[in-house]
């Protein structure tokens, strides 16, 4: 029940918002008072907001617009939330902020500082629009999934093909479904639509002590959804394996699969991972959709130099170029830019993929399959024997696929492939580590480039920041950038069209050209610090600084920058 407390009777009567009487007639109805008011049409709820807000010098937040950070719910129990009308909606560090509809409540502020060990920071919100947000994400049992299942759509828009065999309309299943799965089916059904809808890249459903947790993945960070009953945890999880054509009595080991969704005219692939846990399997569904697959070199947002080193090094008779990173930096994608700028009728280009990520027309893609044999190495020796002049690695995993990568780049082919390490310089180290030989790393190393995915700062409610000299000058900046520098932050409760001052994601990337300089050091032996050095002095843009200079341009934060970088 949110709580109204007197100040705000008095607030409003001394206004002239309401009467008296009003006040009287819509107690005497039972219920809460600030909502009798709001819907007989007694109370504007703009003016209610205007007039609170202002009174407690607290800012009016539309609630129903506001994309609620886990990290902040999980820093007050849901049952203290449900009683005192509360939500909390972000937090950043040590600072909570909370959507009350009654910002006079000074014990309970007290003992939210008590409790979470926070900074309190109110933000008011109109009393129904509040309890409405406080049902949506605290909703459980049967409710909730009636709740949920009143709006999938049965209009035919979602399609599922399982390893593209027959499709099925998942959306008339749901409408006509009978017995115990026919809630799975729906639920499965709208969880799908709705990470779609809001181009997610992940869907994790996880079972808890007495809920499921289904969170996605949105531009990089987790984002929780919805919290079903557990009792529909073992439909649920026998209903995607069903559609990835797993065993569905097999619950002690974890399962892989795949399957593609047809979703507004276009073939989403979906890849999934099935893992025993602690109260049940998890299921994690990786959202594979070409559709936002930005092709082009020129559309990716390279810094000049980092572009014209890359097409230099893709453009070359053979060689090979390495794209490093961690896992979700965009490397895949970077690959597939590269391969559709050289992809020709007169070029042979093979991939060897594990799995393949995105179709491409013109383009010979081979799936790793260790099951029945067919592993990196493997594939890649067959490949050879395909007269290509392209070849994509998916990953160089061993010393084995790495020293035929390396053997197909000194014989006239190009090669493309990933490795896993933190910058360009080192993946020198690490291929010499792996067994290669420093002179056949210098003799095949075209280009290394290094990739970070940092977010986007939505340019509807972006807002300028202040940072003191002496920070900017520790993280990079120079004394004459400071002196022009305006930064822009996020705004942490967004605009409704973004996640919390967020939107999209961009590829920040360093790029290492392997000249005649660093192809004596390499054989020398010299370290990844010297040929870190040698290369800044010959123009190098280091992640760090391609951050801090697309900070400049108010493309991301500061905050992000360091986040997604180290120091150089």
């Amino acid at each position: 029940m949110v709580r109204v407390s007197g100040k705000i009777k008095r607030l409003l009567v001394d206004a002239g918002l309401i009467s008296e009487e009003a006040w009287t007639n819509a107690r005497d109805k039972g219920g809460n008072v600030i909502e009798t008011l709001l819907s007989s049409g007694t109370l504007e709820e703009s003016a209610l907001l205007e007039a609170v807000g202002r009174a407690a010098s607290v800012a009016p937040v539309d609630i129903g617009r506001v994309t609620v950070d886990p990290s902040a719910l999980e820093a007050v129990p849901q049952d203290t939330c449900i009683e005192f009308g509360i939500l909390p909606i972000s937090r950043n560090k040590d600072v909570l902020t909370i959507a009350v509809s009654d910002p006079f409540d000074v014990l309970l502020l007290d003992d939210l500082k008590r409790r979470t060990g926070c900074q309190i920071r109110q933000v008011v919100g109109s009393p129904t629009v509040l309890k409405r947000a406080i049902d949506r994400v605290f909703q459980t049992g049967e409710k909730q999934v009636e709740s949920l299942l009143g709006e999938v759509k049965s209009d035919g828009e979602l399609e599922v093909a399982p390893e593209e065999t027959k499709v099925e309309d998942l959306s008339a299943l749901a409408s006509t479904a009978a017995g115990d799965d026919a809630p799975a089916i729906k639920l499965l059904n709208l969880i799908i639509l709705q990470a779609l809808k809001e181009k997610a890249s992940d869907i994790h459903v996880e079972p808890g002590d007495k809920h499921l947790r289904v969170r996605y993945r949105v531009d990089g960070n987790m984002k929780m959804v919805m919290t079903p009953p557990k009792s529909i945890l073992s439909a649920l999880i026998s209903r995607t394996k069903i559609m990835a054509q797993l065993d569905i009595a097999e619950r002690f080991a974890p399962q892989d699969g795949k399957f593609q969704v047809k979703y507004e005219g276009r073939t989403i692939d979906f890849r999934l991972s099935i893992l025993p846990v602690v109260g049940g399997e998890k299921a994690v569904m990786r959202i594979l959709d070409g559709s936002n697959l930005a092709l082009k070199l020129e559309t990716m947002g390279y810094e000049a130099k980092s572009l014209a080193d890359i097409r230099k090094a893709i453009n070359a008779a053979y060689g090979m170029m390495l794209v490093t990173g961690p896992t979700g930096s965009g490397k895949s994608t970077t690959l597939y830019s590269c391969v559709h700028e050289v992809a020709q009728p007169d070029v042979n280009v093979v991939t060897v993929e594990d799995p393949v990520e995105y179709r491409m027309d013109g383009i010979n893609q081979v799936p790793v399959n260790p099951k029945r044999g067919l592993t990196f190495a493997g594939a890649l020796r067959s490949i050879l024997r395909q007269d290509p002049d392209v070849i994509l690695v998916g990953e160089i995993r061993d010393t084995e696929t790495a020293e035929i990568a390396v053997k197909a780049a000194l014989t006239g082919h190009l090669v493309l492939s990933t490795l896993h390490t933190n910058d360009a310089p080192s993946t020198i180290t690490r291929l010499v580590d792996m067994g290669i030989d420093p002179f056949l790393v210098s003799s095949s190393v075209l280009c290394i480039g290094a990739q970070r995915l940092a977010r986007k700062l939505c340019e509807g409610c972006r807002q300028p920041i202040e940072v003191p000299e002496k920070e900017l000058l520790g993280v990079g900046y120079t004394k004459d950038e400071i002196g022009s520098l305006k930064l822009l932050g996020p705004n942490p409760q967004g605009c409704g069209r973004c996640h919390q001052g967020y939107k999209g994601r961009f590829a920040i990337l360093e790029t290492l050209y392997i000249d005649d300089t660093l192809k004596r050091m390499i054989v020398e032996g010299r370290s990844s610090l010297d040929m870190r050095v040698h290369a800044v002095s010959q123009g190098m843009i280091t992640l760090r600084r391609v951050g801090l200079m697309n900070a400049m341009r108010g493309r991301t934060s500061l905050e992000e920058v360091l986040r997604v970088t180290l120091e150089d």
